[in-house]
């Protein structure tokens, strides 16, 4: 979610709302953020040399190949099989990464997913696109039209579903489909507020091959096949939660926004804290344990580790960010982050 009013950017402490991205670079320093739910000290990773954005500040947009969306039809599709999400290895988690920034242009990076090739794909909200990062750095818009594209699952079949926010709507694009067709409406009626925009993050269940989606709006957290099907309620009573993931033993966690903090989802829909934070936005599991976290308070704007086993948080990145939104880990354990204010993408890879 962004947080597009004048009223509430002058609330955040009189904080400038933009960082010169020139220097832009993510900075594993020291420092102590909100406690964790055993109130034990935040401790710092250690640091490497960050890579600063590059000194051209030019759009690194390409001209879209695909022909511009048309309205989303309504035509379900058939159900479709498992997600290909990138696994991560075990073991302890790194103590420091080495930082780069592998997009840097004048459009705005949301979320984030991988596609077939391992090429990054990302939603910007404000363009209404969705676009592919190749290897060289170069971007271009695959699909465009969306009235707030958000997050993203990708499935093995190609199928790329995509969470809309300004209709609260989840969209399919079938594999080599140029205009998306409509899997679900929630019911939630949003408005371009902040705490009450529409659907934001989605994320996929490899245990039982479906979609879990939290509707910002009633605070409900919903499961669906990856048709749109069998939607059913899972837990409920959050303020406006946005990020969600889904661990390997199946749990479900949620970030709560504007109610604050990560929680992992209990039978009979009840909900446990599992993480401290102002305004969590997107969250994903790192495969050692822990859960990631960008934070968009903007006396924040952090990503951060926490483990599930408790503990001290981690402060992973920091400098440069304004509004930390999309975070992705692949197959070798690099963590990307993407800030819609600072226009970049961030590549945090371990140091061994």
């Amino acid at each position: 979610m962004r947080h597009r009013l004048g009223a509430y950017r002058q609330t955040m402490n009189g904080l400038p709302r933009l960082i010169t991205v020139l220097g832009a670079c993510v900075a594993l320093a020291a420092c102590t953020g909100p406690a964790a739910p055993t109130s034990a000290p935040a401790t710092a990773a250690g640091a490497t040399t960050s890579a600063s954005p590059p000194t051209s500040a030019r759009p690194s947009i390409a001209p879209s190949t695909s022909t511009p969306a048309s309205s989303p039809t309504t035509t379900a599709a058939a159900p479709r099989p498992r997600a290909s999400q990138p696994s991560t290895g075990s073991g302890p988690a790194p103590t420091a990464y080495r930082t780069a920034v592998v997009h840097h242009g004048a459009d705005h990076p949301d979320d984030l997913v991988l596609d077939a090739s391992g090429r990054l794909l990302y939603s910007d909200y404000t363009n209404g696109t969705i676009s592919r990062l190749d290897p060289g750095g170069t971007a271009t818009v695959i699909h465009r039209g969306l009235d707030g594209p958000e997050g993203m699952v990708l499935l093995a079949d190609g199928t790329l579903v995509v969470a809309e926010e300004n209709t609260n709507r989840v969209l399919a694009y079938a594999s080599g489909a140029s205009s998306p067709h409509v899997l679900t409406a929630l019911p939630g009626t949003p408005v371009k507020v902040t705490c009450h925009e529409g659907v934001d993050g989605i994320a996929w269940d490899a245990g039982t091959h479906t979609l879990v989606v939290p509707d910002p709006v009633t605070g409900t957290i919903y499961r669906m096949q990856p048709d749109g099907s069998g939607r059913t309620r899972l837990s409920s009573g959050f303020a406006h939660p946005v990020g969600a993931a889904v661990g390997p033993d199946g749990a479900v966690y949620v970030a709560d926004e504007c109610g604050g903090d990560v929680w992992r989802l209990g039978a009979g829909g009840s909900h446990t804290r599992v993480a401290r934070a102002s305004m969590p936005d997107d969250v994903v599991l790192d495969g050692h344990g822990n859960l990631l976290v960008t934070d968009v308070r903007h006396v924040n704007h952090d990503v951060r580790r926490w483990s599930l086993s408790g503990g001290a948080s981690t402060v992973l990145a920091r400098s440069g960010l304004v509004e930390p939104q999309g975070l992705l880990v692949d197959a070798a354990g690099r963590i990307y982050v993407s800030d819609d204010k600072s226009n970049v993408i961030l590549r945090l890879t371990p140091v061994a």
